[in-house]
């Protein structure tokens, strides 16, 4: 079954209106600001790294410019920020990445012999596949529970994904318009800011 499709420019529109607070369109503006970013915790190459994980993670073929997750993380760890708790067996989150993306470069030199970066598409994939999976070969994965980081990965760039306002748009989701409230709460029924499915 096809996903649903919304209209374009939904949450840019509504961003615009004083259905938004101004705390939420100071938080999502930026967001939709596609200028080069110069990575602030990462070097550049692991953080040339995490993007290629992270296109490969979260492929967007349809996109004439994918929305860049990257920046969301290498800007949290710079900041020192985390969502307040950790799995005891995980070291804190800058150790966490910097092992974690090296071990999926080990991984593809073992596998391939060359860096992850350097690898096809598909190759990718086969090392992507290998650590969600828990038997990417590689040093680091000695030191940091591949299944707990590879959990987490996905969960910070899922999370840097749907936060931005052009997925938001994509899955129909106007939850950042709530100044006015939300009344209209049974099943099937729609606020008149909230867009509805274009049908094919």
């Amino acid at each position: 079954m096809a996903s649903p499709h919304y209209p374009d420019g939904t949450v840019r529109a509504l961003l615009q209106t004083d259905l938004v607070t101004e705390a939420t369109r100071a938080a999502l503006l930026p967001r939709l600001d596609t200028s080069e970013y110069t990575p602030q915790f990462f070097d550049e190459a692991t953080y040339e790294l995490l993007r290629a994980v992270a296109a490969r993670i979260y492929p967007q073929p349809e996109r004439p410019e994918p929305i860049e997750l990257a920046p969301v993380v290498d800007k949290r760890l710079a900041q020192g920020d985390s969502d307040g708790w950790r799995y005891d067996a995980m070291p804190p989150d800058r150790e966490a990445y910097r092992l974690g993306l090296g071990g999926i470069n080990q991984a593809a030199q073992v596998l391939f012999q060359r860096p992850f970066g350097h690898l096809s598409e598909p190759q990718q994939d086969q090392v992507v596949a290998a650590v969600a999976n828990g038997t990417a070969p590689g040093e680091n994965w000695q030191h940091l529970p591949i299944d707990r980081f590879f959990e987490e990965l996905l969960a910070e760039l899922a999370e840097a994904y749907y936060s931005h306002p052009l997925a938001q748009e994509e899955i129909g989701y106007v939850g950042m318009a709530d100044v006015p409230g939300w009344h209209r709460i049974e099943p099937n029924q729609l606020e008149a800011r909230e867009p509805e499915e274009v049908k094919p």
